[in-house]
């Protein structure tokens, strides 16, 4: 039921680019529901239930069933489907998606395999690599989609760790993330809906007409970058915090890389580029007043949690004993995101940030975007070039052999002409004598 919801708001937008985007992601939705459902069978037969409990990796059921949520929260070279449809949906298509697809994913991974250490792995890969291409990605929900994946990653980490403090982040991170992550993706709408358009390329300038929708954007980007007084703040710590304490040194130092690079561009990028930067000349009008609303009730949200976290923390899994505003908690995050945007001023400033260009970035989706239409052109044509000479090569030796049967089985063939009884019972004392030989030699 979610992937066909979620393929009629990818179609909803209604232009050939969502088309195909929505025929891609049906294949990969309906290879993610047979590793499920596959993964459940071979379960059932191990342990004679279906009951949803701790599933692991000590089956080969566990393994499938790891992998189909594993496709649907966007894992590493399983994730182009996130990319290439969440941006061609519909202007509010894209919030929907943003806010239940992935995050059914992360609820049945914490039910499922809380604590299975590869999860810890995954999780730093998925929060590390979206920020490089999101760096170069002109179309910005594109790249809020490579963001997604990286706060993704946190949760991913958090489930993988399995201890109280990062279930407890991994939910609340979760949860704070669909408000956020749907505020930005409401703002990037409102930008496509007045302007038709959401390249960074083709805007700028637009806090012009629209303030509303920019400081709405900016709360957004506070929020998912873990500003002090946002609720990005008060849920990603708890998951570097357990990682930290559980002496997962590596992980806890891409997992602050990753926050860094958030900041970079979704935190900066996104509003910079489409409502500041150079002047695209657009003077759309505001958004409607219900997108407005929409994204004002998101923001309030997005401080409140930030401000007070104790009602959200009241609803997780397990009785919180955290206290995110430390002194060596703030401190930590404002010199991270303090470095990380005076690194991007620098690189604006000196020329040696990616412009933004007319383009489209192919991820891992290349190969069978690119190459294996091209690898399956190959060997149909090698094949078909194989075949005309095995069936040229090959025609003569069947036509003789035609020939040859027809003289002897044909109509008027050897064989078809009456004979002697006693040449008929001289054929079958030979037969029999053969099948004697045969029976003996063996």
């Amino acid at each position: 039921m979610a992937a066909v919801a979620a393929i009629v708001l990818i179609w909803a937008a209604r232009t050939d680019r969502s088309f195909r985007a929505g025929f891609r992601c049906l294949i990969i939705y309906m290879l993610s529901g047979m590793l499920l459902l596959t993964g459940l069978v071979v379960r059932a037969i191990e342990t004679d239930s279906l009951a949803f409990d701790h599933i692991g990796l000590d089956s080969p059921g566990g393994l499938l069933i790891l992998l189909a949520f594993g496709i649907k929260c966007a894992f590493p070279f399983l994730h182009n489907w996130l990319q290439d449809a969440y941006p061609e949906a519909s202007v509010t298509g894209t919030v929907f998606l943003s806010a239940f697809t992935t995050k059914l994913a992360v609820y049945a991974l914490a039910r499922g395999y809380a604590g299975t250490e590869i999860l810890i792995w995954i999780g730093v890969a998925m929060t590390a690599f979206p920020i490089f291409y999101a760096v170069i990605e002109n179309d910005l929900r594109r790249v809020l989609a490579y963001s997604l994946n990286n706060q993704l990653g946190f949760m991913v980490a958090g489930i993988g760790i399995g201890t109280t403090l990062a279930i407890n982040g991994a939910v609340s991170h979760a949860f704070a993330h669909i408000i956020y992550k749907s505020l930005l993706f409401m703002s990037m709408g409102a930008v496509l809906y007045r302007t038709g358009t959401v390249k960074g390329s083709e805007l700028g300038g637009l806090y012009k007409t629209m303030p509303w929708t920019t400081a709405f954007c900016i709360i957004g980007a506070a929020s998912i970058s873990a500003f002090p007084l946002f609720s990005g703040f008060v849920t990603k710590s708890m998951i570097l915090t357990a990682a930290a304490k559980e002496g997962y040194l590596v992980p806890f130092l891409i997992l602050l890389f990753a926050s860094a690079g958030v900041f970079h561009h979704s935190g900066i990028k996104i509003p910079f580029f489409a409502f500041f930067a150079h002047d695209s000349g657009k003077r759309p009008k505001e958004a409607p007043i219900n997108m407005l609303l929409a994204m004002g009730f998101a923001s309030i949200l997005c401080i409140g949690i930030g401000v007070y976290p104790q009602p959200l923390y009241a609803l997780l899994p397990f009785p919180v004993d955290y206290t995110p505003y430390t002194t060596t908690h703030v401190v930590t995050m404002l010199q991270l995101l303090v470095f990380s945007g005076l690194a991007f001023a620098t690189l604006q400033r000196s020329g040696l940030y990616p412009p933004e260009l007319r383009s489209t970035v192919l991820d891992f989706d290349f190969s069978y975007r690119w190459i294996a239409p091209r690898v399956a052109g190959w060997l149909m044509d090698v094949g078909e070039r194989v075949w005309m000479r095995t069936t040229s090569a090959s025609l003569p030796l069947l036509h003789g052999l035609n020939s040859l049967t027809f003289r002897y089985f044909g109509a008027h063939g050897r064989f078809a002409r009456s004979q002697s009884s006693s040449f008929s019972l001289s054929m079958i004392i030979v037969l029999l004598a053969i099948l004697l030989l045969i029976f003996f030699a063996l």
